[in-house]
């Protein structure tokens, strides 16, 4: 680790931790940014938990590819007693990784499943236990109502960090995020940190982008790059930065890791 990357990591680690919410369309790459978001805070030498608020429970794959994580709401569900150590599960790279999981099919609420999880890992003690100086919670973001909103609330996040192409869909997607952060502004909820372009090589790609953080205000704090690696990396179930570690984009990854804990 660098000079300026140890005197970042010490700065961060003398203040509270840092909680971060990744909300996006489902299908823009959200889980697959979190996860090497991840990995790029632990190569600064912070203590990171990522947690998966998608039913799918698929947000930590990449971290954690040899086991199958299970997740709180399963946990749960089995009605029997369960320890911190059955819903954390360390990755090599040293994330802490969890998965809030959803319901049965077509049974239940999936935004449950979120604050199952929240309420359990406060219940056990998870944070006084692993102490993460950042925390990601990775949610889907094609609804933001009931318990998809819970990680936006006061006491969880502390910023939201909208995932968007430059595609008409995902920017709307995007918009009604935004939005939602907005109006919860006012009740001292998570503000809204940024907006990160994930490229997919369409027309006018920045552009639109730019256009809608302008639109709330805000910036557009990372631009990642359409690459092959990202392929590449899943194909290993790796992260591109723990894999390609010298490659222009870890090093964007890298950067947009510094920015969201300044």
């Amino acid at each position: 680790m660098d000079i300026t990357s140890s005197f970042h990591a010490a700065t961060i680690k003398e203040n509270d931790m840092k909680k971060i919410a990744i909300y996006g369309k489902g299908g823009i790459g959200k889980s697959t940014l979190s996860s090497n978001l991840s990995s790029a805070l632990a190569k600064r030498g912070l203590t990171v938990m990522q947690i998966g608020c998608d039913p799918k429970a698929d947000s930590t794959s990449l971290l954690c590819p040899k086991e199958k994580i299970t997740t709180v709401l399963e946990l749960v569900r089995s009605g029997k007693p369960f320890t911190l150590q059955d819903m954390v599960k360390e990755s090599e790279s040293g994330v802490l990784c969890v998965e809030a999981g959803g319901p049965v099919p077509g049974l239940g609420c999936a935004g449950r499943g979120i604050i199952n999880a929240l309420e359990a890992l406060e219940t056990k003690g998870a944070y006084d236990f692993y102490k993460p100086d950042v925390i990601i919670y990775d949610v889907l973001g094609d609804v933001v109502c009931g318990g998809f909103t819970m990680p936006m609330r006061k006491g969880y996040a502390d910023e939201v960090y909208i995932v968007t192409s430059g595609e008409k869909m995902s920017i709307y997607a995007a918009a009604n995020i935004a939005m939602a952060v907005n109006n919860f502004r006012k009740r001292d909820y998570a503000k809204l940190g940024g907006i990160i372009l994930n490229c997919r090589g369409v027309d006018n790609e920045e552009e639109n982008a730019f256009a809608l953080a302008k639109d709330f205000e805000t910036d557009v704090v990372a631009t990642i790059p359409r690459s092959s690696l990202f392929e590449k990396a899943e194909a290993e179930s790796k992260t591109v930065v723990d894999l390609f570690p010298d490659s222009d984009v870890a090093e964007k990854l890298l950067a947009l890791a510094d920015r969201v804990t300044e």
